[in-house]
């Protein structure tokens, strides 16, 4: 396990790794989620062993620091994740990254290109949440002190499911709704906007059971590669784990 400060008071980001030859490959979980949970199973395969790898819990997840006063906007979890990065010797990474996650590393690439040479998106949020719409399996629809003090964080463990919960359980409540909200916000230019934008290569992981990608074509025109996932939802990497490794390493 290795850690870097990403504020002026002493919170960590964490992170474990694997040694192996760069440019590394990073791994960054969704919301509620922790990346060794999520990805460690798919980067231990063969097609993708050898390679330096980093395991990222953003803040407020996993293993790294929940700072009650930290704002967890999707810029702020990029720039603690830069700061993993940066501590690491890490420049021209790979960054594989799961729906929130995604969006995180879509906005790590704009604001420090010296960093990501490739983004591998698993159906990353690309688009704030529609007004009248709750998004983050109701997450966002609380107000803070209603979700963290008055019962909101157990309904939506109990809503999620036990496989979504076994990791939200271990998120800051205070951390998880502001991230959320920090999803239902999203950026300005959108995150879709950014995505169209960047040069390095690009591939959008879209699951054939989810919903249609919106604005595909146009991605597509941008130079994403947009592709579906058989047999998959939102979680590839557990529907179809033979796919998303052959995603990752470049021969789906």
């Amino acid at each position: 396990m290795k850690q870097a400060e990403f504020d002026d008071k002493g919170s960590c980001v964490r992170w474990t790794e694997a040694a192996g030859v760069d440019p590394a490959r990073v791994y960054v979980h969704g919301l509620g989620a922790a990346s060794t949970v999520y990805h460690a199973h798919v980067a231990a395969r063969p097609e993708l062993a050898g390679r330096r790898t980093l395991f990222v819990d953003l803040p407020g997840h996993g293993i790294s620091d929940r700072p009650a006063n930290f704002g967890y906007t999707l810029e702020d979890h990029a720039d603690a994740l830069a700061a993993a990065l940066d501590a690491a010797g890490v420049s021209g990474a790979e960054l594989v990254a799961h729906s929130m996650g995604g969006a995180v590393a879509i906005v790590l690439a704009h604001r420090r290109p010296d960093l990501a040479s490739r983004l591998v998106l698993v159906e990353a949020n690309l688009d704030p949440y529609p007004p009248g719409t709750t998004g983050s399996s109701g997450i966002a629809s609380y107000e803070e002190v209603d979700f963290v003090e008055s019962g909101g964080h157990a309904r939506v463990l109990e809503k999620v499911g036990p496989l979504w919960a076994a990791t939200m359980r271990l998120a800051d409540p205070r951390a998880l709704h502001r991230t959320a909200t920090g999803l239902k916000h999203g950026t300005n230019p959108t995150m879709r906007r950014l995505l169209e934008a960047l040069t390095v290569e690009r591939v959008y992981l879209q699951g054939e059971c989810s919903d249609e990608l919106p604005g595909r074509e146009a991605l597509e025109d941008a130079g994403v590669r947009v592709v579906t996932v058989p047999g998959a939802g939102h979680n590839i990497m557990f529907d179809n784990p033979d796919a998303f490794a052959a995603a990752v390493a470049g021969t789906l």
